[in-house]
Formats: C-alpha cells, sequence, structure tokens
C-alpha cells in the first residue's frame, strides 16, 4: 500500500474553550466547523453544556475544572497555533482557564466575550465580569465583542466606542475587533454593518451589507476564523479581514430550521445532495 501521509499539509491547530450548543449553531460546533473551513484543526474543549434551541438558552450546566485541565492536557501531541476562548460559565472555569492560558505564552488568544444569549438570556454576572477584566483580559491578544457587550466589559463610565476599547486596551487587552451587527452606531446607514479594529498601532473599520433577519452563532463564527487565520500566521489585520469574508458567507447562505434564529452554514461550499457521498467516496488502497 502507497504511503501517502507525508503529502498531506500541515493544519494550523486551535485550541477551542467554549460551550456545546446542541443546535449547531453556536459553541463548539460552531468553533469547529469555522476552524476547518478556513484551513485549521480544532481541539475542541468543553468549558459547559447547554440546554438550548435557536430562541434561547435556558441551561448552562459548568464542566467540572479538573476535566477541562485533564482534556486539555491530554493533547500534548498537537502544537497548539491560538487559541479561541467562548463561554466561559463562573469563576472556577475562568480560574482554570487562565491557567491553562498562562502555560501557553506566546499561542495567540482570540475571546469572544460570551455574556448574552441572542434570546436575551444573561450568560454572566458583574463578578465575573470584574474577574475576566482583572484576570483574562490582560492574556487576550485581540476580543471580538459586539458594541454592547463592549460596553457591558469597559463599564457605563465610558461613553463611546473608542473610549471603551482603549480601556480594555489599558487593562491588558492587545486589541479588539468590534462589531456593530447587534447595536449599530448611529451614523451607521441602517443597510450596513460595521467592523473596528482597535489596536495600539492600527486602527481599521470595514462596511458590509446588512443582511435580513437574525442569526445564531455569528460570533462564535467570526472568532473561530480569525483565530484559524492567526494560527495559519496571518498578520492581524488580514486575518480581521479573512474572518469577516469567512462570515459574511457563511451567513449570506445560512438556513432557518424553524422560525426564529437563522444557523450560519459554514460549510456551504460542501455540496448538499446527497450525491456528495457517492460522487466523493474514496476508492480504498489495495
Amino acid at each position: 500500500m502507497a504511503e501517502t501521509h507525508e503529502l498531506m499539509p500541515h493544519l494550523p491547530t486551535v485550541l477551542v474553550l467554549a460551550g456545546h450548543d446542541p443546535t449547531g449553531g453556536a459553541g463548539l460546533v460552531a468553533d469547529s466547523e469555522a476552524v476547518a473551513a478556513c484551513g485549521g484543526w480544532a481541539l475542541t474543549v468543553p468549558t459547559a453544556l447547554t440546554v438550548q434551541n435557536c430562541r434561547d438558552v435556558s441551561t448552562v450546566r459548568p464542566v467540572p475544572a479538573d476535566d477541562l485541565v485533564a482534556m486539555v492536557a491530554a493533547l500534548d501531541e498537537f502544537e497548539i497555533a491560538a487559541i479561541k476562548i467562548g463561554l466561559i460559565p463562573d469563576g472556577v472555569l475562568l480560574d482554570a482557564v487562565v491557567g491553562i492560558l498562562r502555560r501557553r505564552p506566546g499561542v495567540p488568544v482570540v475571546m469572544d466575550p460570551v455574556l448574552r444569549a441572542g434570546g436575551g438570556s444573561d450568560l454572566s454576572t458583574a463578578e465575573l465580569i470584574d474577574a475576566m477584566r482583572r484576570d483574562l483580559l490582560p492574556l487576550v491578544d485581540i476580543l471580538t465583542p459586539n458594541r454592547q457587550e463592549l460596553a457591558r466589559l469597559a463599564g457605563a463610565e465610558f461613553g463611546d466606542d473608542t473610549e471603551r476599547a482603549v480601556r480594555l486596551m489599558s487593562l491588558g487587552c492587545q486589541s479588539l475587533l468590534v462589531t456593530g451587527t447587534d447595536h449599530p452606531a448611529g451614523r451607521v446607514p441602517a443597510d450596513r454593518v460595521e467592523h473596528t479594529l482597535h489596536a495600539p498601532d492600527v486602527s481599521r473599520q470595514w462596511t458590509w451589507p446588512r443582511l435580513a433577519g437574525s442569526f445564531h452563532g455569528s460570533g462564535c463564527t467570526l472568532a473561530s476564523a480569525l483565530a484559524a487565520r492567526l494560527a495559519a500566521g496571518e498578520s492581524l489585520v488580514t486575518a480581521c479581514e479573512q474572518a469577516q469574508t469567512f462570515t459574511w458567507q457563511a451567513l449570506a447562505r445560512g438556513w432557518q430550521p424553524g422560525h426564529a434564529q437563522w444557523l450560519p452554514r459554514r460549510l456551504w461550499q460542501l455540496p448538499a445532495t446527497p450525491s456528495f457521498l457517492t460522487i466523493n467516496a474514496a476508492t480504498p488502497p489495495e
């Protein structure tokens, strides 16, 4: 049998620490699909199990912190090139995540601050947010909040997005990609979405056509795509551009299984017909 493994490309590996969403719209499934579609390999470690649908989250059950640490430790044969953080359900898990990051200095960290479900359920507390500011943000290379998350993380005393971003960078966060899909700034046309990169040496803005409807998992998709491109060695600006392009395409091709939020189709380039399984079936080597 011919040996072909040496011809396989190197896959940039992204460690994902996030909650599990059974719908596949957000959480670990979304992260894994986005990383794979952007050329990487996702190592998915759950921080929480959830009971949810495309309307809202009803239950969040944190994973035992010792199990989280053990799952990450078991992955020592992988060379981790980036880390993506999603839902952190409580302070115990926050401490475990901080310990994991501190043992991997120099690895780019992307954080999607999951503070509230799309249906409105609160997924964080004031105490947990304080701990994030103090312990986690100094370890984050790029934070990807929407405008409401940005305001909540920065605090009520800051009046605009730039002040809020500067505040979070003063706490140690290296950069932010602030998205405007949830609550657009008043100067942005109603048919557009504006995303802004804040970093010490660069500031960039991008605008995209606003898509109709609401989406479940857009933030996970963007952050994981960004982590995959950073893992592949892209610069921050290029990775942000590529992640936005990928996310917009996944949303534009999304589907609505019921009557609530739409789900991004991150693997939209795969044929959707059953014939794909027959046409692309590999012939086993003899």
